[in-house]
């Protein structure tokens, strides 16, 4: 699956694994998440590509606020 900005992630790797993020920028090998609590929007987390499984949701984080994420993404937590 394409990975693009705003794309709904899952973190398999880490002292995050399991949880919830949202892709704010892609390099080439690495990407920056954010889920609005413990990675907010203005400190995302540099996490290496091989590390998230992308889910087939995206969120559009143009003018979205840490608190609509949080939001947004505990759907997702309480789907699983």
């Amino acid at each position: 699956m394409k990975l693009n900005i705003g794309s709904v992630v899952r973190a398999n790797a880490g002292r995050d694994k399991g949880s919830f993020f949202v892709v704010t920028s892609i390099d080439k090998d690495f990407c920056t998440i954010v889920n609005g609590k413990s990675r907010k929007l203005d400190k995302p987390k540099r996490k290496n590509l091989k590390h998230i499984c992308p889910t087939n949701s995206m969120i559009e984080i143009k003018d979205i606020t840490d608190k609509k994420l949080r939001t947004l993404l505990k759907e997702f937590s309480q789907a699983e």
